[in-house]
């Protein structure tokens, strides 16, 4: 038990998938986990674990933004053994060829600022995610015939972003989305020597305005929770 997860050393899995919404926790928990116990419910977010084809598996919410997000990994990398952690989520799409419903695999993670910068300083690390995952969820996807990008994300210290100057630089540069926690979970992931990944969801587009209904949402999010527990058993 820590400050912010109630669970057992033992109720939580060495692989942990990581909505930051807990009640998408709860869904993805109840729709792909076999046998799924709530393991934590401090302040509201929600952990749940059960098995996926006989693997044992935590499904946790990590609320929204990197600082949230950090505190979430610490505490079930360090008190709780957590080996595999796999951001699952929505994202902004910033190029042409990315459409709503395809899925993002961040490669690499670029950000203004993480909560790790403190212990960087100077220097601009560049996190990145976990070959084996990469590779995992890439050829879980095409199995599904899931559209798939490949590459680097941008993760934002803001949502209500009021600097349309260097979303134009991210989009000429080749950054497929935006969203707010990826890069925070690569640098940690680095720093304990543990494998992550996130896939993500795009549910609206920077360049087009399009959104996702949402009636269309859950299909989409469920081919997402498919791909990073095929990735993380691969």
């Amino acid at each position: 038990m820590t400050i912010h997860i109630g669970a057992s050393p033992e109720d939580i899995a060495e692989t942990v998938l990581l909505p930051g919404d807990p009640y998408r926790a709860r869904w993805a928990a109840e729709t792909f986990l076999a046998d799924a116990k709530c393991v934590n419910e401090v302040r509201g977010m929600l952990g749940f674990t059960g098995t996926w084809k006989g693997n044992r598996v935590t499904i946790h919410g990590s609320g929204m933004g990197m600082p949230s997000l950090s505190i979430y990994v610490n505490e079930l990398i360090r008190d709780y053994g957590a080996r595999t952690l796999i951001r699952i989520g929505s994202c902004g799409a910033m190029q042409d060829d990315v459409k709503v419903r395809d899925v993002i695999l961040a490669m690499t993670a670029s950000s203004l600022s993480t909560p790790s910068r403190g212990i960087f300083r100077e220097l601009n690390f560049a996190p990145c995610a976990d070959w084996s995952l990469l590779r995992g969820a890439v050829a879980a996807a095409e199995a599904k015939s899931t559209v798939v990008h490949v590459g680097g994300i941008y993760s934002s210290d803001v949502f209500y972003d009021e600097r349309p100057d260097l979303n134009e630089q991210m989009t000429r540069h080749g950054i497929l989305g935006v969203e707010m926690e990826a890069a925070e979970l690569y640098n940690l992931a680095a720093r304990h020597g543990r494998r992550a990944l996130a896939v993500l969801t795009v549910s609206d587009h920077l360049i087009t305005g399009e959104a996702l209904a949402s009636e269309d949402r859950e299909k989409s999010f469920g081919d997402m929770v498919e791909i990073a527990l095929q990735a993380a058993f691969a």
